[in-house]
């Protein structure tokens, strides 16, 4: 008898270990590392699914006591044999349990009924079918005769043709079959998200400055597979072509490349240029599409019918044969971190992936990350700087507009003055207006309507949240105040938290230029299956004048009449209660700026903002990235914060909120025992930024230190407490490590 050892499919901290299962006779030549099975668990030995991580001869108890697996699910590739290692290291990077780790690299596991299609062949030599054909057409057996000779011609045809165009029933194609005349087969059809006929893009030519990036990143390949890159280009530097053309020679060498986006709505103009180049061999995975499509193409990757698979977060874990080169495009964007169990971050993942698997990464951006920023200044990663936008192009002309100046009743203007003036003059030249609504941030940060001033944490730097009742709280140490009647720095009653949104922007916007076409794109608009798609593809072939819409349209989409853009709220992400917050609301206004006069047309971008002193408002509108960094960083090396230090996340959620309560002030004080004369900072614990979701209430602890070592430590100290303490066995904890 050989016994596997099982990760069972159960999150649940106080399972996650491995359990020891018999093979049976029957399933011993199906069983394997990396098998996901079916075995029954539990006293009432309800059928559970698990992963097999290892097999021996040896039983760990009496092997009366051991019970049998019920059924192999599926066999795993190689490939996914690999990506099982990958959730090994996320398991113990992420302190998550491994059944959760596994479900996210092995996400194609949750199989669907794989779509089948009917088929129709000629089960005849061809003469005796132009025999047959002779005798049919002297009978005047019609329809017999109109499948056949279609059958000579192309030997197989879908049963739908059959009976559709070439009108034959059912009834007779059954008839032909029980004769031996032709078969009738299933074969398996793959569901194609992609429609090729919808993608058309001419094949550019890569300037100086774009083949050089090219040559140098496939050149260092040659020498070392797993090399890591960042691309820092300006806006419309032409970074995808650059990634299209290394994706070109890596698949020239027979290998395949994942490139990842940050959201589905930049899948609409990513793929057109994909599809160009690449023709069928590229597909796109997201999380709007069915279980059956996912399958589908997670399958054609694992048989190696693709080269490159393009999407979020998730398409990380393709299943390719022999991966090649992973692409991060926008590697700054929050996205590619995971909210949920385990908490990764999809560039740290594709370094370990690629360190596997011999792979390269190359992160893109205009506006990277402080992290990849600092990897790439400390020489751990390779810098490439594209400084000038492909072919005619030019950067556009950017504008701080200070809404404190634009009148008396200023908490209740959408657009000013000069945005409005510049808005008509963009529309009587027939070109396209953008307006970005910045709404990151807005919900419950406190502004001063008349400086600009919003009310911070003395203690923490970042800004406080209003709740219920008018009590201000920081969710990093959980500093509270009362709300104010007057604002701190300059004494003036107007403060007020801001509630606009896209559909009021367009209110005002519909009554102020009757005559224009508007299109919006935000979280309702886009619920719809292809609901991004349509807007952007209407706006693209100029259906609309004005698009009006919040983060969504204003990453990565290249509109060539667009010349003015417009920034409402600019500051507002400047509240996010966050250390990112400057780091985000420069990112954000660069990345808006940069939609702005593409295609040789000179752009305009106006920022309204009550802070235009602020330096990430500043810096964007300068579109000085270097700038920028240096006072980040300044920031960010006293307060303590990540790069320039560690910063761990302990995130924990119960059901009762009391229990809660009593179990994050144990792990404070467990911290505060462990870390001993390290100086680190611990944080809270206190609410999270959304207290409580489906009735389970959630809390954060947070521990700042000066390397990865000590916190690390910590954590582990720590899960080892939680796993021996009784008290938190229904306090799920998870854990977020930024170093």
């Amino acid at each position: 008898m050989r016994y596997a050892d099982v990760a069972v499919d159960i999150t649940a901290k106080a399972l996650d270990r491995l359990f020891q299962y018999a093979i049976p006779s029957e399933l011993e030549n199906q069983v394997e590392e990396g098998a996901i099975v079916e075995a029954p668990f539990g006293k009432g030995n309800r059928t559970i699914t698990g992963y097999v991580m290892s097999i021996s001869d040896q039983p760990k108890i009496d092997p009366e006591k051991v019970k049998p697996i019920l059924a192999v699910v599926t066999r795993l590739s190689d490939e996914e044999k690999r990506l099982t290692a990958l959730a090994v290291w996320m398991k113990d990077r992420y302190g998550a349990s491994l059944a959760s780790a596994m479900r996210v690299v092995l996400p194609a596991r949750k199989r669907a009924p794989a779509r089948q299609q009917q088929v129709v062949g000629l089960a005849v030599l061809k003469d005796e079918a132009l025999l047959l054909i002779e005798d049919m057409r002297k009978r005047r057996q019609a329809a017999r005769l109109r499948l056949m000779e279609a059958l000579v011609q192309e030997e197989q045809l879908p049963m739908e043709v059959c009976t559709g165009k070439l009108h034959v029933t059912g009834a007779v194609i059954r008839a032909l079959a029980a004769k031996g005349y032709v078969r009738i087969e299933r074969t398996r059809v793959y569901r194609n998200p992609v429609l090729p006929e919808a993608f058309s893009h001419a094949r550019v030519t890569l300037n100086p400055e774009q083949a050089q990036a090219v040559d140098r990143i496939f050149g260092e390949m040659q020498h070392r597979p797993d090399c890591r890159f960042l691309i820092q280009g300006v806006t419309g530097s032409g970074k995808t072509e650059v990634y299209i053309e290394l994706i070109a020679r890596v698949v020239a060498a027979g290998k395949q490349a994942i490139v990842l986006i940050p959201e589905i709505a930049l899948t609409y103009q990513t793929l057109m240029r994909f599809y160009h180049r690449f023709s069928g061999r590229v597909s796109v995975i997201h999380s709007k599409m069915s279980a059956g499509e996912k399958q589908d193409q997670f399958d054609r990757a694992a048989q190696g019918d693709l080269d490159v698979m393009i999407g979020p977060r998730s398409a990380l874990f393709t299943p390719f044969p022999n991966l090649g080169i992973i692409v991060i495009d926008e590697e700054h964007e929050e996205s590619y971190r995971s909210e949920q169990s385990p908490r990764y971050h999809a560039r740290e993942v594709a370094f370990r992936r690629g360190y596997l698997e011999g792979a390269c990464v190359v992160l893109g951006s205009a506006t990277p990350s402080m992290e990849a920023s600092f990897a790439a200044r400390s020489h751990e990663i390779g810098l490439i700087r594209l400084n000038r936008r492909a072919g005619e192009s030019s950067l556009p002309k950017t504008q701080i507009v200070d809404m404190r100046r634009e009148g008396p009743a200023v908490g209740d203007l959408i657009l000013s003055d000069r945005l409005l003036e510049a808005m008509q003059k963009t529309l009587e030249r027939k070109e396209q207006v953008m307006l970005f609504l910045n709404r990151r941030g807005y919900s419950g940060s406190v502004v001063c309507v008349s400086c600009g001033h919003a009310l911070r944490c003395p203690h923490c730097d970042v800004s406080l949240t209003l709740h219920t009742g008018g009590e201000l709280v920081c969710h990093y140490c959980g500093y509270r105040q009362r709300m104010p009647a007057r604002c701190p720095e300059c004494g003036s009653t107007y403060l007020r938290t801001f509630r606009y949104g896209t559909q009021q922007v367009e209110a005002v916007v519909e009554k102020t230029f009757p005559n224009a076409r508007l299109l919006r794109l935000d979280r309702d608009t886009a619920s719809r299956k292809d609901g991004e798609l349509n807007v952007l593809s209407a706006f693209a072939n100029h259906e609309a004048d004005i698009l009006i819409g919040t983060q969504m349209i204003v990453k990565g989409h290249d509109f060539p009449d667009v010349t003015l853009m417009g920034i409402l709220m600019a500051d507002l992400s400047l509240n996010i209660p966050d250390y990112t917050a400057s780091e985000r609301t420069f990112q954000l206004l660069t990345q808006a700026a940069g939609r702005a006069g593409r295609a040789g047309k000179e752009g305009l971008v106006l920022i309204q903002t009550c802070r235009p002193e602020h330096y990430a408002v500043r810096c964007a509108a300068a579109q000085d990235y270097d700038v920028f960094y240096e006072r980040e960083m300044a920031f960010r090396q006293g307060a303590g914060y990540p790069p320039a230090g560690g910063l761990l996340a302990v995130h924990m959620s119960c059901p009762d909120k009391d229990h809660l309560v009593l179990g994050a002030g144990y792990v404070r004080k467990f911290l505060e025992r462990v870390k001993g004369e390290d100086p680190m900072v611990i944080l809270g614990p206190v609410d999270e930024p959304v207290a409580r979701i489906a009735d389970v209430w959630r809390m954060v602890l947070y521990m700042k230190g000066t390397g990865s070592a000590p916190l690390r430590r910590a954590r582990g100290w720590l899960e080892k407490y939680i796993e021996i303490n009784p008290g938190f066995s229904n306090i799920e904890v998870t854990y977020d490590t930024t170093i």
